[in-house]
């Protein structure tokens, strides 16, 4: 992982993942299963999200026991009729700025009666570095189409092979949110592949069960799950690194916080905001 995906990449694809480890399920104890891989990723019908969603993150940066208000990524949702407009902005403050400047949008339009993704799109400015990658998704024939390079002008196209009913980072949060999991055990591992960066990536997350009134900073006491997506130990994490994903216990099941050690300081995401949820999500205050 290159040093500019530690910023709102990261983070963008860490609140793609808590958010699918959010459904509402008991807490049997673990009986061994390594991984649940009876998972129907190929369509999934929506009954958790609407029309005019919107919800902001506020990113965190810990270095020398010093936190540092660093940006926010902003989730939106649009109905186009038979397909979802999915988008998630990042923008550091201004007065991140002159550390490290980002300006990052990531786009999705996803079909309506399978929530699978049809066109993705990221526009990255994150310090020098600048990308532009549309992908476009051909689900019969298992191939993803990438237009993708500094800019859209100079963007070259090539063809990938995918695997069968493959997501990319924000059709998998909107498609996850809407999958049961009431049979999830405490301590089994979940997997999902996604499509980025010009391959799939396997990956997993380990359910790791409730805390019934976890604080988040402005809004309240929540009742949680907490999940564990894995870390891939190297430049940027030491082995044994751990992150932990704190999401809603409701029907809305967003992420509230995220916390991720590095090999140099901390990250942090906190909800800072949320508008137009299809179900009501209230604290105890």
């Amino acid at each position: 992982m290159s040093k500019r995906k530690i910023n709102f990449y990261s983070l963008v694809t860490i609140l793609g993942l808590s958010l699918l480890w959010g459904a509402s399920a008991p807490e049997p104890a673990y009986d061994g299963t390594d991984v649940l891989t009876e998972l129907n990723s190929c369509t999934q019908q929506n009954n958790t999200f609407q029309d005019g969603e919107k919800i902001t993150y506020k990113m965190y940066y810990n270095w020398k026991f010093v936190w540092v208000a660093a940006g926010e990524v902003t989730f939106n949702v649009k109905d186009l009729g038979d397909q979802y407009y999915l988008s998630a902005i990042g923008r550091t403050y201004r007065s991140y700025d002159p550390f490290f400047k980002v300006r990052d949008t990531y786009e999705c339009y996803v079909d309506k009666n399978t929530l699978l993704p049809t066109v993705s799109i990221r526009q990255v400015e994150e310090g020098k570095y600048r990308l532009y990658d549309k992908v476009t998704f051909d689900h019969q024939r298992n191939v993803a189409k990438s237009l993708r390079g500094k800019s859209k002008e100079s963007a070259e196209v090539t063809e990938y092979p995918i695997d069968n009913c493959i997501h990319d980072i924000l059709s998998i949060v909107y498609f996850a949110r809407n999958i049961d999991f009431e049979d999830m055990k405490s301590g089994q591992k979940i997997p999902v592949n996604l499509f980025m960066d010009k391959e799939t990536w396997p990956l997993s997350v380990t359910y790791k069960g409730r805390q019934e009134k976890k604080r988040i900073k402005g809004n309240g006491k929540f009742k949680t799950m907490q999940f564990s997506p894995e870390l891939i130990s190297g430049e940027y994490f030491q082995e044994g690194d751990e992150m932990n994903v704190f999401v809603s216990d409701d029907k809305n099941r967003l992420p509230l916080i995220i916390e991720s050690p590095l090999t140099v300081g901390y990250v942090k995401a906190v909800l800072k905001d949320y508008k137009n949820l299809k179900y009501d999500m209230s604290a105890d205050l």
